[in-house]
């Protein structure tokens, strides 16, 4: 059904998102089938001016198709592209027109009902026809996981329980390895069930990692802050730092580290798949300042002082 989107709706190219908004609410107040029952040049009409302003409400698809312009836009976009995330069902609600409407589709010329209000709302406008027996995909199902640092830097196996209807179903989930929080993992057909057979939807886990006691992770990179004496700081020496699978590693601290001094342990961070480097791990290190000293202590630092230190 490729046109002039623009001209379909009597603007120009310059026209703003309210004049688009604006135009289209009147044409299709103009030719909404319920107002042209059995006309089909108003039903041809209003489908264009549907299709249209799908493209041109969208800032992004209204890009594109400015871009490529209209014969280009129709090769490189199926309908499906064109009309997804476009509610006109709210917009026909707005215009008076609840419940269902009747279209005459292309099928034999039979006239068919559709809601536009739920499901597809272009699916009677275009030929589908939304009809009770129409196997349809079940809802898509969010679950917040909450996992470990150490699941999600080495990945884990866990088992989660989902509420479905009034049955519990136990499902196992994969942790990759390395996943960071606000990933989402996606477990196809794990969703609500299908409706007049048609396939299940699926289930998307949204991660969150739990705060550490110890360890942080940034990116592909663990940290943790390690205290050492003043007198570690100044003459430098050995500590032992811990990592996060267990492990207790022995580095070097530089005479003269200064406070907050980052030190990197290379490879001990988070590893990665295919191949790729792992993170690092940083130890903060934090020189603690003694609050009291005592007597013999005082005269030490009076005699570094001596010495200009």
């Amino acid at each position: 059904m490729s046109s002039d989107y623009y001209q379909a709706l009597g603007l120009t190219k310059d026209a703003t998102a309210e004049e688009i908004k604006k135009s289209y609410r009147r044409l299709a107040l103009k030719y909404h089938p319920d107002r042209n029952p059995g006309n089909k040049s108003a039903e041809d009409n209003f489908k264009k001016i549907s299709e249209a302003y799908a493209v041109l409400s969208d800032p992004e698809k209204r890009k594109q198709y400015d871009s490529f312009g209209s014969d280009n836009f129709s090769q490189r976009f199926s309908q499906e592209d064109i009309l997804r995330d476009f509610d006109l069902g709210q917009i026909l609600r707005d215009l008076g027109f609840g419940g269902f409407s009747r279209v005459r589709t292309s099928r034999g010329g039979a006239a068919r009902d559709f809601d536009p209000g739920a499901g597809d709302p272009f699916a009677g406008l275009f030929g589908g026809g939304r009809q009770m027996n129409v196997p349809q995909k079940g809802a898509d199902l969010q679950y917040n996981l909450a996992v470990t640092l150490e699941e999600s830097v080495f990945g884990a196996e866990k088992k989660i329980a989902l509420q479905k209807e009034n049955a519990v179903e136990e499902i196992n989930v994969r942790i990759p390895v390395g996943i960071n929080s606000g990933k989402k993992l996606r477990l196809a057909a794990k969703g609500g069930p299908g409706i007049n057979g048609g396939p299940p939807g699926d289930l998307y886990l949204h991660i969150n990692i739990i705060p550490h006691p110890v360890f942080a992770r940034e990116g592909n990179d663990i940290y943790i802050q390690k205290n050492i004496t003043y007198s570690q700081a100044v003459l430098g020496g050995t500590i032992d730092v811990s990592t996060l699978d267990g492990s207790i590693k022995r580095i070097k601290v530089p005479a003269g580290t200064q406070n907050n001094t980052l030190i990197r342990m290379k490879g001990y961070g988070v590893p990665q798949q295919k191949g790729a480097a792992a993170g690092d791990q940083y130890v903060k290190i934090v020189v603690d300042i003694p609050k009291k000293l005592n007597s013999s202590q005082q005269e030490l630092i009076k005699k570094l002082v001596d010495e200009g230190l």
